[in-house]
């Protein structure tokens, strides 16, 4: 669940990417990188026979300190999102019309309304498949940027513009073609931020 594990950073900048070849560069287009990778996760038959999801994990600190989270889609966009610590859980879920959320952490333990801007991230985890499948329909742009560096190894690099105005960067495994990490930039109210998330291969 990215609520709890991603980084903000509050820049508007993306540091320089690096090519291997000008000949790597230009030999796959974004529509064929988008393609690979849905085939890589089993392809479009097998993810849209998937209806439901859960995923849930947990932190285990010193001094006893353990944090569970958990977070469960349907289709299309349903979402709910938990983190529990210390006996209290914060909730938010999107039940395809409005966004509501419990935050016992700040003191509020009744249910409330989410403002737009709040959603914004609850919207993107409710995306089932991920920003990539169907992208069109959605009103996305990808482009590819060509070949970056992830913890030194080789990564392919996908900019997702998304309706909202919002800008996702993809890096695929060249070999795998699957995601190994995300950036997501956001504007919201006139400022940026952006915010990462790494992982390895996965799968549906």
């Amino acid at each position: 669940m990215r609520h709890a594990v991603i980084v903000l950073l509050a820049v508007c900048c993306c540091a320089p990417f690096s090519t291997r070849s000008s000949a790597l560069l230009f030999a796959q287009t974004a529509d064929e990188l988008v393609a690979k990778n849905i085939q890589a996760r089993g392809g479009m038959e097998k993810m849209k026979a998937i209806k439901t999801m859960r995923t849930t994990g947990k932190f285990e600190g010193g001094d006893g300190f353990v944090a569970v989270v958990s977070q469960e889609n349907e289709r299309p966009d349903l979402i709910r999102e938990a983190f529990t610590l210390q006996g209290m859980t914060a909730v938010q879920a999107y039940d395809g019309a409005t966004g509501w959320q419990i935050q016992p952490f700040g003191g509020k333990k009744d249910p409330e309304l989410m403002g737009e801007d709040d959603m914004r991230d609850l919207l993107l985890d409710g995306d089932f498949d991920g920003p990539l499948v169907d992208y069109k329909e959605k009103g996305s742009t990808v482009e590819f940027l060509g070949h970056d560096q992830v913890d030194g190894d080789d990564a392919l690099r996908l900019k997702i513009t998304l309706k909202n105005g919002d800008i996702i960067y993809d890096y695929l495994d060249p070999d795998t073609f699957i995601e190994i990490r995300k950036e997501i930039q956001q504007f919201i109210r006139g400022r940026c931020g952006i915010a990462w998330l790494g992982w390895g291969p996965i799968s549906r």
